[in-house]
């Protein structure tokens, strides 16, 4: 969310800035909004001093001996005037809050500008291409009758599912244990099981509700749980609420879960094979951090994707989202792009993004700063705590990475000319220090 503020105060430049991403922001209707606050906000607030200058009458009448009826038959109809006021003050408020959540982040003044993701920088490239000296197949063709099952998986789910069997669900399973494990031994994340059903204000929390319901799935029965579409969700909402300690910062954690999509914009897209799926596993690290080093902390989480890659000798390139292509909570994102000799061309393997304090401010997550010492030095702890600043931390988060589209990576730019798979260096302690998937049928 928007600081509230920054609207009030500026919303010219809240303007030219929604205004890179493609979002009119009307500043006439804003500031009708605006005025219809303050005059509901000051009607209440008159009522309310009114209400109490009455009863300080009828006080001071009953004290004299004074007959106080009619004072008290204005102090009723006050009472009633002002549960009207503040009815309309809360309808406003839910309407207003409503407006704020529809907004998306400010793009920072580095990102792009653009109107699509052709309009994507090229920052960086990593690795050489494999060169064949034959045809390569793509997944579908390397996994058919070998343990991909996209077949058994629609007879019991519908489309956009898969069956991983054998050989190539250990190279799924090897895949996800060293992608944690690289994060937590080398990087320092914490890792955290995450539940996969969330309620309706998480997601509102971390910005995919309302905006993008059409988007989510429903657990059955209950309109306010939803399953998760990436473990981001469950991760940046761990202190949803709560009240950080600056010296506690930055916070690191790391998850592997199911994510769903119904992918609903997506229609006739990716359909072929695990590019695009309802259920899919992914690798997540967020972190939690000051807002001093937040821009710091991008680079550095950006990188530790990156790892995973250079680690498994995939070529990718690093490109920078335009405007017109941000996510809707982010103000800067990178995405890491795997080379797939198949399409001939980099897909989309891990998104990272600085947040900065949008998603902290809408789950009402806030840090309180170091308070500033007292000159005596003799300040009690708790005078202490309550002059210290508050004020929210900013999240960034990032796949570490897709465990389906790695899968399919490693596939295909390992593939010999028998559709045998070689298994890169990292993953071998992870398959029993196998150097070669035979994929046999299955």
């Amino acid at each position: 969310m928007l600081d509230p503020r920054l609207l009030r105060q500026d919303p010219e430049r809240v303007r030219r800035a929604l205004a890179r991403r493609g979002v009119d922001f009307d500043l006439n209707d804003f500031a009708s909004k605006e005025t219809q606050r303050k005059e509901l906000t000051e009607r209440a607030e008159a009522l309310r001093h009114q209400r109490k200058e009455t009863s300080r009458q009828i006080g001071e009448m009953k004290k004299s001996g004074q007959d106080a009826s009619s004072a008290m038959a204005e102090a009723e109809r006050t009472r009633q005037l002002l549960a009207e006021a503040n009815g309309a003050l809360h309808a406003f408020e839910e309407e207003y809050h409503e407006f704020l959540l529809g907004l998306p982040n400010l793009p920072d003044e580095q990102v792009p500008d653009g109107e699509s993701e052709q309009e994507n920088r090229e920052v960086s490239r990593f690795g050489e291409l494999p060169q064949f000296d034959w045809t390569p197949l793509d997944h579908v063709e390397l996994g058919k009758d070998r343990g991909m099952d996209f077949d058994r998986a629609a007879r019991l789910s519908g489309s956009r599912f898969v069956l991983l069997r054998g050989q190539l669900a250990r190279l799924n399973r090897a895949l996800t244990q060293f992608m944690l494990d690289m994060q937590i031994q080398e990087h320092g994340y914490e890792e955290v099981n995450v539940p996969v059903i969330v309620r309706r204000e998480t997601l509102v929390g971390t910005g995919q509700l309302p905006k993008f319901e059409q988007d989510q799935f429903h657990v059955a029965g209950d309109e306010e749980m939803f399953l998760i579409p990436t473990s981001e969700v469950p991760l940046a909402s761990l202190y949803k609420g709560e009240i950080l300690e600056s010296s506690d910062l930055p916070l690191k954690f790391v998850a592997h879960s199911l994510c769903f999509r119904r992918e609903a914009g997506s229609y006739g897209k990716d359909t072929r094979g695990m590019i695009r799926m309802h259920q899919f596993e992914k690798v997540e690290l967020v972190q939690i951090v000051t807002p001093e080093g937040s821009w710091d902390a991008l680079e550095e989480l950006t990188g530790h994707a990156e790892a995973v890659l250079k680690r498994l000798e995939l070529p990718f390139r690093r490109v920078e989202l335009c405007t017109g292509d941000l996510g809707f909570c982010a103000a800067r994102t990178y995405d890491l792009e795997v080379w797939l000799p198949s399409q001939n061309r980099y897909r989309e393997i891990s998104s990272c993004s600085n947040c900065l304090d949008f998603q902290a401010r809408r789950m009402g997550c806030r840090m309180r700063d170091a308070a500033p010492s007292e000159a005596s030095g003799k300040a009690s702890k708790a005078s202490k705590a309550s002059k210290a600043k508050l004020r929210p931390p900013h999240t960034l988060n990032g796949s570490g990475l897709a465990i389906g589209r790695s899968l399919i990576a490693v596939m295909e730019n390992y593939q010999d000319e028998q559709g045998n798979i070689t298994v890169p260096d990292a993953l071998r302690p992870y398959l029993g220090g196998e150097e070669t998937i035979r994929l046999e049928k299955v």
